[in-house]
């Protein structure tokens, strides 16, 4: 069956992802010669960046998403659908979905990443991923529901492996996670349950590499060491997380942690498509794009942002997976496109590194622009700057700012809510997630 889209005589460009490197490319074509259609399985946008805020109660996910269809109501030639794409056939120069297939002129897969657990079945069953909004909200329910049975279980070590965070991780994701979990324990549930002995509560951050913010200086490393250290958090470096069966994590050195929340920002893997060649497979389940984004053996296939492995004398394992990276690569992709279709040569995609930022709670962050190292207040207060310009609607940038002010000058959270109690499945999750 195939897709009803409006007929046109302009090429199609077909997007798969609604994540940052697609929605770059679908404004970045905005009124040109170019039919743009795009799929992604949600209906909205997700500022990932501010998703362990969500799971931490400091903001609604509807405060981080935006809808699509909104953001593009008045672009003409953008065309979008709720699907699941399942598979590609480059020889046909069609997409099989899951409301039918479709034809492309030129193909842009952008579906960014998913949680790694790099094969460790116990920790894909057991451990919390915080990858997707409904992830989050999972997480916040369970954090909160831990605490509620907590308040009522009498046995002293039942209470202590309820009260009990392991966050695997050393990342921006890891350590921000960790921060927002200690300021909770310091400034919102000693009000909440003031029957509990909070001072029993123990956040451990455990680090695979002998260094935190491995991506950063070696500066932002200590400070941040030093930061979360002075909140509380026991910070486990040049330790790898080896197991973990629901109740104990097991590491390679030895030490264990009776632990019911194990929230995993460890790694991510490029989340891939069926179809294409062998050889466009790379490392990290990334494609092998060259310098303009073409997936390697696939003339009309291109790929940005976590899901792009594109190599390069600067970066030889390819690009940070980060934002900015899939938002430059977006469009400069759309420039190439243009030149395509007038016959133009291409240029190679340039990445422009604008720094590199993680908050590790209130007054507390690190940023490190180019030699330009900053921390404390006035690094927090520019990681805070930067993630308002780069969130999505003015409706979005005014919720999360009254927010945070809000929680600046009364040390509260206002989303501690269950919305929907956490119920864990018994089964794995899925190997490969669902395609977007």
């Amino acid at each position: 069956m195939k897709i009803s889209l409006p007929t046109t005589h302009l090429p199609r460009v077909l997007i798969i992802g609604g994540g940052f490197g697609g929605i770059m490319l679908a404004k970045s074509l905005r009124n040109q010669p170019f039919q743009v259609v795009m799929f992604d399985r949600h209906n909205y946008h997700t500022f990932q960046p501010l998703l362990y805020q969500v799971a931490t109660g400091g903001l609604e996910p509807d405060s981080i998403a935006f809808p699509l269809r909104k953001m593009f109501a008045r672009q003409r030639n953008f065309i979008f659908r709720v699907a699941e794409v399942q598979r590609i056939d480059p020889e046909q120069r069609t997409v099989h979905t899951s409301i039918g297939e479709v034809s492309y002129d030129y193909l842009v897969i952008a579906t960014g990443s998913y949680t790694n657990f790099y094969g460790m079945a116990d920790l894909n069953a057991h451990a919390m991923s915080m990858k997707t909004i409904p992830e989050a909200l999972d997480l916040r329910s369970m954090i909160l529901q831990h605490f509620e049975a907590a308040h009522q279980e009498r046995l002293v070590e039942e209470r202590d492996q309820l009260m009990e965070f392991i966050v695997v991780g050393g990342g921006p994701t890891g350590v921000e996670t960790a921060g927002a979990l200690a300021e909770l324990k310091r400034h919102v549930l000693p009000h909440d349950y003031p029957e509990l002995d909070l001072r029993r509560m123990e956040i451990h951050l455990i680090e695979s590499g002998g260094e935190l913010l491995g991506a950063m200086s070696d500066k932002s490393s200590s400070d941040a060491k030093k930061a979360l250290e002075d909140m509380g958090v026991h910070v486990w470096l040049s330790t790898r997380v080896t197991s973990y069966d629901g109740e104990v994590v097991t590491t390679d050195i030895g030490q264990t942690f009776e632990s019911a929340t194990v929230i995993w920002a460890a790694g991510i893997k490029g989340c891939t498509i069926e179809g294409l060649a062998p050889e466009a497979q790379d490392r990290g389940g990334r494609f092998a794009v060259d310098a303009y984004n073409r997936v390697r053996g696939h003339e009309r296939i291109f790929a940005v942002g976590d899901v792009a492995l594109m190599r390069t004398e600067a970066y030889p394992n390819g690009h940070p997976q980060v934002a900015p990276v899939a938002m430059q690569q977006g469009t400069w992709l759309a420039a190439n496109l243009l030149s395509l279709a007038k016959g133009a040569p291409l240029k190679p995609f340039e990445y422009f590194d604008k720094g590199t930022m993680a908050t590790i709670g209130r007054n507390r962050a690190v940023i490190d622009f180019g030699k330009l190292h900053l921390k404390g207040l006035i690094a927090w207060l520019g990681w805070m700057f930067v993630h308002l310009l780069y969130l999505i609607g003015t409706r979005n940038k005014l919720v999360v700012f009254t927010n945070w002010i809000w929680s600046y000058f009364t040390y509260d959270k206002g989303t501690r809510l269950i919305i929907r109690p956490f119920r864990r499945q018994t089964q794995l999750r899925s190997p490969e997630p669902a395609k977007t």
